[in-house]
């Protein structure tokens, strides 16, 4: 018998597939319906991770499936290849970006050819191309035509590792989402801003479309990012000038409270009064340094510096002092708060500090007696924040603040105090870097013509050779032939912007190139476009909840409005996988993590080799600086790329963790060996040709119900949320019971005319539902039983309703009201012969001896009753 050589069997099929193009897809096949399935695309670091590898088996897996079910299926694949670790591999190894990332790209690609995955490699993509790139500057100028981008100057958040801006989604706990251990800084640029807010009632609105479709997780995680907030903007008026400082406020019932007002440090009115009060100056830049997120925090301590100014509320006609606080954020609202202590906990906490004045506006009410509570301002340890009754406010005293919230509201603006407005916390996204590694911005500076964009025959704006990566600053700034250009407007002298692209633009609309990849008079056409969108399935991480996903669903919809596609979405269905999990290994005498080959296992116990210090062992997320990730390419080598795609999809559902396991890989490659053998030494025992019913035996219809309900099994598993590992469980079942039946009917010779024609079917099928997760070892078992052709072209398995109810019943027998046996039998099964069965059971021979038969009485397909006496 021929061995199974996974080394062997993978080569041979990845050469056939790719030398028969069976991955091509067309934009159109008549008679089938387009599906579109994708897994975000990878950055080219060097290497795949495990991570990787899931991702894109659980992409293939249902690609396989759906082109099986009759669809015409587009896989693509691409990179993600501009970004700051090729720029900094530049500045280290001296090699440019552009030669590491190609290398770089190779080495995936190859590793992923490895793993036999199903992708159009003809509708490739890369960002880091100038064929791909101009159409970023293509749709920044169009966008800048519509009037959704602009520039100004503003703090930013800055990373002094980077040495670029971030957005404020890249902020993570005020750290940079690179590097978790640096702090942002805020720093003062001009930067270009795509207005995203002017999408923030559409992007939440579309959460509708989703809401069948993708984690109800991420879903709230964009809710809550976008921020959407009703309230009041109240202007209160400058004792000292007279101006407007106009407030926002989503509890405009607890207006008169306010015991004093707050701007932020970085508010237009805090120069004025510098200039008047220049001792604050000191504080107010301490506060404007230290980061937003970090200032937002809840429990921080609060701080801030009297203006010597006061404010007019318009509602009491009060004047109260006006502070300068670093709790108040400038990217919310107005920049400026209207302070009510004695009802929120972040001004309860800051007047506490600084002794200012409380005032109660709203008592609670006891929950048991119904009774007004009345507070003492003087005796409060925390802000009252819930809803009780009005005290202290005029005309609305008595009425329940939530009442109050509508009533005064409408008192504002019917004395044209304010009005009624909405607010976001989502911010512009900020898309300036200044870095060399990212698509450069179409902008020019004239001094006769001023900003001007690059005409669109002069696209792309290549980036230049000429430039110096020493690690200071950016490196565009040193190139002189890119920073010296002519201006298209006037011809005259004009100078480029240095800064390039936030790399999120180049995944905003990546999935529209794949679908017209090789187009260079657009980018993409809209009919071809408009075939395949909104991609149909979605794959890639939580992560990405508010910056990727976010920003994918901004250009598109932009680009709908720019009438370049349809569809309102990008992605129908979305599936977050779950992170992959291994063992890390931490030696507290070294104080570093240990690789597992420096670990010896003994038992439940893990020790240094080196040392013999006993390690804490912790099953955690996979991850270089924990030294516990597991390269997919030792998987390979060792076991196979069908072992290695057969456990990622077996050991977890997609969107659970999943814990990686040698032992586990183990398990499936012995599976996989068990249906080689099955196949290989019973090539005799396959018999093709149509199943006649009326001619089979009990067991050989018993194998045919198993394997009905099988199929059945497996597709429902598949198509209820991807739950790969239950289809492959209902599977395994399968081929234990065809091995039970070729024991006991095949090689013990109790064969019918139809036993091995059913025997194929089994195994025929068995091969067809297990190819889309073990492709290169279904295909070779397929030839070996003669077939010609591939898995991936063949139609998935149906099965017959009726033959999915097992047509065996158990029938219990009972002697005197007691069940004494149970008899298995065909549904339908004589009354005759079901008694026969009964009498001849031991125990109920046994509860009739030495009595006479008074009744037995049968019914059929459920009981027998005896009475003896």
């Amino acid at each position: 018998m021929k061995e199974y050589n996974f080394k062997e069997v993978e080569a041979k099929w990845q050469e056939k597939w790719e030398n028969g193009h069976i991955f091509k897809t067309e934009n159109k096949v008549e008679g089938k319906d387009n599906y579109y399935v994708l897994v975000m695309l990878p950055y080219p670091s060097g290497k795949l991770h495990v991570g990787h590898a899931r991702n894109y088996t659980i992409g293939d897996v249902i690609a396989r499936y759906k082109r099986m079910k009759g669809y015409n299926v587009l896989n693509p694949m691409g990179w993600d290849s501009f970004g700051l670790p090729a720029e900094n591999a530049a500045i280290q190894n001296g090699a440019h970006p552009a030669i590491w990332t190609k290398s770089n790209i190779e080495n995936m690609k190859r590793q992923l050819k490895l793993l036999g995955f199903s992708y159009d490699w003809d509708r490739e993509i890369a960002s880091y191309t100038p064929e791909y790139y101009k159409w970023n500057q293509w749709m920044f100028k169009r966008f800048y035509e519509k009037g959704l981008i602009y520039k100004k100057k503003s703090l930013v958040n800055w990373c002094p590792d980077c040495n670029t801006v971030l957005a404020n989604e890249q902020v993570e706990d005020g750290k940079c989402w690179r590097h978790s251990k640096t702090s942002v800084i805020q720093k003062e640029l001009e930067q270009w801003f795509f207005k995203i807010t002017d999408y923030a009632d559409e992007l939440l609105e579309g959460h509708k479309e989703l809401k069948d479709g993708w984690p109800e997780k991420v879903l709230t995680m964009q809710k809550n990012w976008i921020g959407k907030s009703y309230g009041t903007e109240i202007v209160f008026k400058v004792a000292e000038t007279g101006e407007d400082l106009p407030m926002f406020t989503t509890r405009i019932d607890t207006v008169y409270g306010v015991s004093y007002c707050v701007v932020a440090p970085e508010h237009p009115i805090v120069d004025e009064i510098v200039k008047v009060n220049p001792e604050i100056k000191a504080s107010v830049e301490a506060m404007k340094n230290t980061d937003l997120i970090e200032r937002s925090a809840e429990g921080r301590e609060k701080n801030g510096v009297f203006t010597g100014w006061h404010v007019i509320n318009p509602v009491t006609k009060e004047k109260v002092q006006l502070w300068v606080a670093d709790y108040v954020l400038m990217n919310y609202g107005t920049g400026a708060v209207m302070a009510v202590p004695c009802h929120d906990e972040r001004d309860f906490a800051f007047a506490k500090k600084y002794n200012l004045p409380f005032k109660v506006v709203i008592n609670p009410v006891n929950k048991e007696t119904k009774e007004v509570v009345e507070l003492k301002a003087d005796e409060m340890t925390q802000a009252f924040t819930e809803v009780g009754v009005m005290t202290n406010s005029g005309e609305f005293n008595g009425i329940s603040s939530k009442e109050a919230l509508t009533k005064i509201a409408e008192f504002v603006e019917a004395n044209n105090y304010g009005k009624r407005t909405v607010k976001y916390r989502l911010k512009d996204w900020g898309v300036s870097r200044q870095r060399y590694w990212g698509t450069p911005i179409p902008a020019l500076y004239c001094d006769k013509c001023g900003t001007v964009m690059e005409k669109d025959e002069n696209l792309p704006v290549r980036l230049p050779e000429d430039v110096s990566f020493n690690g200071i600053g950016n490196p565009l700034e040193t190139s002189e032939s890119f920073k010296h250009a002519v201006c298209p407007i006037c011809g005259g002298p004009a100078r480029r912007d240095t800064d390039t692209m936030d790399t999120f633009v180049d995944s905003s609309w990546y999935f529209l190139r794949y679908c017209d990849p090789k187009n260079d008079k657009l980018p993409f056409d809209k009919e071809v476009v408009d075939s395949w969108m909104g991609v149909d399935q979605y794959i890639g991480g939580i992560e990405h909840a508010v910056m990727h996903l976010l920003y994918a669903r901004f250009f598109q919809k932009i680009l709908r409005d720019l009438g370049l596609v349809s569809a309102n979405e990008p992605f129908k269905r979305l599936l977050t996988q779950g992170m992959v999990l291994g063992p890390s290994y931490y030696s507290a005498n070294e104080n570093k993590f240990l690789f597992p080959s420096e670990v010896e296992l003994k038992g439940e116990k893990a020790f240094s080799k080196a040392t013999g210090e006993e390690l804490a062992i912790k099953v955690e997320k996979m991850s270089k600086s924990k030294n516990n990730g597991v390269d997919p390419e030792e998987m390979i080598i060792k076991y196979g790329a069908d072992t290695t795609r057969l456990f990622i999809m077996f050991a977890a559902p997609p969107e659970k963790e999943l814990e990686w396991n040698e032992n586990g890989l183990a398990g499936a490659y012995r599976f996989l060996s068990k249906i080689w053998r099955l196949v290989m030494e019973h090539k005799e025992n396959l018999e093709f040709g149509e199943i006649d019913l009326s001619k089979v035996s009990r067991e050989d219809k018993a194998l045919l119900i198993k394997l009905n309900q099988t199929i059945k099994k497996v597709t429902e598993s598949i198509e209820d949320d991807y739950h790969f590992n239950t289809s492959i469980a209902a599977t395994m079942e399968l081929i234990n019971e065809t091995q039970d039946y070729k024991t006991n009917i095949l090689e013990a010779g109790k064969v019918t005319s139809e036993s091995k024609k059913i025997f194929a079917e089994v195994i025929k099928n068995i091969l067809v539902m297990l190819s889309p997760f073990t492709p290169h070892f279904c295909d070779e078992l397929w030839e070996e039983m003669g077939n010609t052709g591939y898995l991936f072209n063949e139609k998935w398995p149906s099965y017959d309703e009726k033959l999915t109810v097992s047509s065996d019943v158990v029938i219990a027998v009972q002697v005197n009201g007691k069940v004494r046996g149970t008899v298995e039998v065909e549904r339908g099964t004589d009354k005759e012969t079901v008694e026969k069965l009964a009498l001849e059971l031991e125990n109920v021979k046994k509860h009739m001896e030495g009595k006479s038969l008074v009744k037995l009485i049968v019914i059929p397909d459920k009981i027998v009753n005896i009475v003896v006496k």
